[in-house]
């Protein structure tokens, strides 16, 4: 080691050597009386002469198993500074007292005076002179860090909330005859959103939502707008939408408690269709997740990874669980859901699912059971769904749809995609059950930056009503911005 070295390595040792000693050594104490009589008990240090040690192995209480051992074996080895008790013992698992305290800082700077000699300490200062400038700046950045640092702690929202908000807004413009389906020319919505999500732990999450929106029905021959809607049927007025409760339980379970808002497809893993989320309408969804009635108050469910890539879902939302009446409580108006995945990080997704109901109403859906797969081959994903809702009272639908979906599609973080398929009967405004609402559409997310992406879509509807009416073909372009 050269004496540069040695000199930046030597207050190392020796605050690992007191570091050490501090848990390490110890004196006796005895009982005394004070100067007033009363009694006390004082520490007072017996006159040990501490030995210099030259081999950890000298110290006959100290074995390899020992957490410190390979520490107090450097500072004899290395630095030559770590003394014991006369009678070779360390006695690690002891308190210090101020005088071994002085005694283990003496042995040390004897080392550290010997690592130093004039030419080192004249370099030092001459490097000092040399970067002066270079220094001065560097403490002036750190008081800058140190004021900003102070300021924000003085300032901030919560040290364990982030507040995270978006803004989706929806433009729909219908290209067939709007007269004859009964529509306006174009209808603009908006729908906001803010999230305090609170993290005690760094696992778990609190999430408070509020949200207002004015969005109705916009697409009238069947189906909605994703990330649109009212809040509970208002315009324009604050509601708080989600109160839940996600915390991990071991390394293979996560659970989630919720206060509202939470249903169905809010405890799977995935939806596994690549369509969920950029898609413009809801159908991408995938639209059988709302096609059985009850929940959205209380519920409940867990998460558990069976293996690596092997997920079992299973949850449970009561849809008045807040009011005490024999048609209320928590098991009443109920939904429930168990959906098995299969998730890898190569070509193949797929789940199975089961969704039912405890007292759906007459005509709504009382149970369902899909499969969905997707199949990635890194750069397109080619992903659908087909499901299968009985309805209470009898009768039943079967839905399918299907798609392709380009990644990073004419720029990075854009999506291009179409799907289109057979949704549920009962998806959209003048839909009703035994009939087989059809949707395609074409959308193209471009992702402008961190905070905001612009969705243009071509949407085609047909509700299979019969009527002369009953397809439209939609322009729609949503704006979202999220921070």
């Amino acid at each position: 080691m050269t004496n540069w070295k040695a000199l930046l390595a030597a207050p190392a040792a020796l605050g690992a050597v007191l570091a050490v000693s501090n848990n390490a050594m110890a004196a006796e104490t005895v009982s005394v009386e004070s100067v007033d009589t009363i009694s006390a008990d004082v520490v007072v240090a017996e006159p040990i002469q501490l030995a210099q040690v030259t081999s950890v192995s000298e110290l006959s209480d100290v074995q390899p198993g020992d957490w410190a051992f390979t520490a107090l074996q450097r500072l004899v080895e290395e630095y030559g500074c770590l003394e014991g008790y006369p009678d070779r013992t360390y006695r690690g698992n002891r308190a210090l007292t101020r005088y071994e305290f002085a005694a283990g800082l003496n042995a040390c700077l004897d080392v550290v005076i010997q690592l130093i000699d004039g030419s080192e300490l004249a370099e030092i200062r001459r490097l000092q002179e040399e970067f002066a400038a270079e220094l001065a700046t560097i403490r002036g950045r750190v008081d800058g860090l140190e004021a900003d640092v102070a300021e924000l702690e003085a300032n901030q929202f919560s040290t364990t909330t982030k507040l995270r908000g978006s803004v989706n807004a929806h433009l729909v413009v219908p290209f067939s005859e709007a007269a004859a389906l009964d529509e306006a020319d174009a209808v603009f919505n908006y729908r906001t959103s803010l999230n305090f999500d609170t993290s005690f732990t760094g696992e778990d999450s609190l999430r408070l939502r509020l949200r207002a929106g004015d969005g109705g029905p916009a697409l009238n021959s069947s189906g909605g707008l994703a990330n649109a809607g009212a809040f509970a049927g208002t315009q324009d007025d604050i509601g708080l939408d989600d109160v839940y409760y996600s915390f991990p339980v071991g390394n293979r379970v996560s659970a989630i408690i919720a206060a509202n808002s939470v249903v169905t497809d809010d405890f799977v893993t995935s939806t596994i269709v690549p369509f969920d989320g950029p898609s413009v309408g809801d159908a991408g969804g995938p639209s059988f997740y709302d096609a059985v009635s009850g929940g959205g108050d209380f519920g409940a469910g867990v998460n558990f990874a069976v293996t690596e890539n092997v997920v079992l879902d299973l949850g449970y939302s009561s849809g008045g669980s807040n009011v005490n009446t024999a048609a209320t409580g928590l098991f009443n108006n109920s939904s429930y859901i168990a959906q098995l995945n299969f998730l890898t990080d190569g070509i193949l997704d797929a789940a199975v699912t089961y969704i039912g109901s405890s007292d759906a109403g007459a005509g709504t859906g009382e149970s369902a059971i899909a499969g969905l797969i997707n199949l990635d081959f890194g750069g397109f994903q080619v992903g659908g769904h087909y499901a299968n809702v009985d309805y209470q009272g009898g009768g039943s639908s079967v839905s399918f749809v299907g798609g392709v979906a380009f990644d990073d599609f004419l720029g990075t973080g854009n999506e291009f995609g179409i799907y289109g398929g057979v949704l549920p009967a009962g998806s959209g405004a003048l839909a009703t059950a035994g009939v087989d609402p059809v949707m395609v559409e074409a959308y193209y997310e471009v992702d402008v930056n961190e905070f905001f992406t612009f969705t243009p879509a071509v949407i085609f509807t047909d509700n299979d009503s019969g009527s002369a009416d009953d397809s439209a073909v939609y322009g729609a372009v949503r704006a979202s911005f999220s921070f």
